[in-house]
């Protein structure tokens, strides 16, 4: 049976020691645009090493770039979990950085599964990973919803309805944000090979025209959107940054972000965002939805 949900459960976590380098972010901010108009604002932050800041998001692919040496293969395998790759999408992300991360390191990564939901035709996968650095801290959190197609149906909870609907108001801020053809070649080399993004034939083996862009490029772009024109630049404001995966983005489309602050601050000033990310050349289609950001003043 290819998902057992109770042996998944039961499983211990899997821990992993993780390392990167200065090398593994900047190549991880230039695969989403960082220093694309490097004539007038090279984004030194981002794209040289002296002082250089990092994406929270970039805890996403930590340990898994050109440091991390072969890529493990693309799949789903673990205790009570075996899944053919082309029934698998990433169907939603979240993360939490409980402090800045550093721009080299290392870290200790417990993975585990946290649930599975059975959606009738599918079954929803929840992984929770938990990084510790080197002085036993915490680093970050992050939980990664997994869409397994014609793996449902094994009599399992669906779990609750979600609903982080966008308020009926016009956006407080929107941002613009174009991708270039090779975006997709470009964001693979931080450690996901899935031929998906790459393969035209598998891509269509998998019911899509041409290769897509990873859900997490569009996660990350989101978020580099967010820091640059609501956070005044400074990552370090980001702190969370929960999202559903609604649909594919084409390499070469853009991608419109609309934002509403969602009350007023807490008691720490820590303020809460909601977020909707749409296609325009695809007449707005959906492309990040039920998303909310937490950044602090």
């Amino acid at each position: 049976m290819p998902i057992d949900r109770d042996k998944a459960l039961r499983a211990d976590p899997a821990v992993r020691e993780i390392r990167w380098t200065t090398r593994d972010v900047l190549l991880y901010h230039l695969s989403l645009g960082a220093g694309a108009a490097a004539a007038t604002d090279p984004e030194l932050h981002l794209t040289y090493e002296k002082n250089l800041m990092v994406l929270p998001t970039f805890a996403l692919v930590a340990g898994t770039g050109p440091s991390a040496g072969e890529a493990p293969a693309p799949g789903l395998e673990m205790p009570g979990i075996d899944v053919d790759l082309r029934a698998v999408l990433h169907a939603g992300q979240g993360l939490r950085v409980h402090r800045p991360l550093p721009a080299s390191g290392t870290a200790t990564l417990r993975s585990r599964v946290a649930e599975v939901r059975d959606k009738g035709k599918a079954a929803l996968v929840v992984l929770e990973s938990a990084a510790t650095g080197a002085d036993g801290e915490p680093l970050w959190t992050t939980t990664t919803r997994i869409w397994a197609r014609g793996e449902g149906g094994f009599g399992g909870d669906p779990g609750p309805e979600e609903h982080t609907a966008a308020p009926d108001r016009p956006a407080d801020t929107v941002l613009t944000t174009a991708t270039a053809p090779q975006q997709a070649l470009w964001y693979r080399l931080n450690g996901d090979l899935n031929p998906l993004h790459a393969d035209p034939a598998f891509a269509r083996s998998a019911g899509f025209e041409q290769p897509i862009l990873h859900g997490l490029a569009s996660y990350g772009l989101v978020a580099k959107a967010l820091v640059d024109g609501v956070l005044g630049g400074d990552v370090t404001r980001l702190t969370g940054l929960t999202v559903r995966f609604a649909g594919p983005l084409v390499p070469g489309e853009s991608i419109v972000t609309s934002v509403w602050h969602d009350g007023p601050p807490d008691g720490d000033g820590t303020q809460r965002l909601l977020l909707h990310a749409a296609c325009p050349e695809r007449d707005d289609a959906p492309v990040l939805t039920h998303a909310t950001a937490t950044v602090r003043p």
